[in-house]
């Protein structure tokens, strides 16, 4: 089986960003507000920083759970790693996600200024530049012959794909939210048509998932 490229549970306002302006160590998403984005994610039953039991179940939860299925690595822009910008002046910085990162994989963030890989439970982040199919390379390797996960931000992912190297998209659309500026994956969905099937399934929740599958 083919090694394959997902981007999973990548989430988006509804005029296509995945982040705003002013990323600052206090907000990850810059003026963008990550509980509405997120809110169809965070009421399901198996999403992982759940502490009370509970949780809707159906499709947003089965999109939630799929988002660790037959993963060996992920990708990542180093903005989603971290706030700062240029060298790196503090090595302690470990990430927004304490001493427990949700991805439980080695995990590949892409930057122009290496520094050494750290471990922090069952997660090693290794900071590694290159273009996108060296990267790749990388962590098909380290994967074991999983599949890699694209993880963002926007920009990342737009980079995979203007290389053509992204296999599946799923991609979640909040109808309701409005960023107006930022970090945008697309004016429209429409723009990926040509390389990619498409299925639109609107959830209860009210957020719409597009789900993308190489042609």
């Amino acid at each position: 089986m083919p090694q394959l490229l997902r981007v999973q549970n990548f989430n988006v306002s509804s005029d296509g960003f995945g982040a705003g302006d002013d990323q600052s160590l206090e907000r990850p998403f810059g003026h963008a507000d990550p509980g509405q984005m997120f809110a169809w994610a965070g009421a399901t039953a198996s999403w992982p920083n759940r502490t009370d039991p509970g949780g809707s179940r159906g499709l947003d939860d089965y999109l939630t759970r799929d988002f660790v299925n037959n993963i060996g690595a992920e990708i990542m822009g180093r903005n989603k790693f971290s706030p700062h910008r240029g060298p790196w002046q503090d090595h302690e910085w470990k990430g927004w996600w304490g001493d427990e990162p949700p991805f439980h994989t080695p995990v590949f963030v892409m930057t122009h200024h290496e520094r050494p890989s750290f471990t922090l439970s069952d997660t090693t982040f290794h900071f590694v530049g290159g273009d996108p199919a060296d990267v790749l390379e990388q962590a098909r390797e380290a994967a074991g012959g999983k599949d890699v996960r694209l993880g963002g931000g926007a920009a990342t992912i737009r980079e995979f794909l203007d290389a053509d190297l992204v296999d599946t998209l799923h991609v979640a659309v909040s109808p309701g939210v409005v960023i107006g500026s930022g970090s945008r994956l697309w004016e429209s969905p429409e723009e990926l048509f040509d390389r990619f099937h498409c299925d639109v399934v609107p959830s209860p929740s009210g957020v719409v998932h597009h789900l993308f599958w190489r042609k």
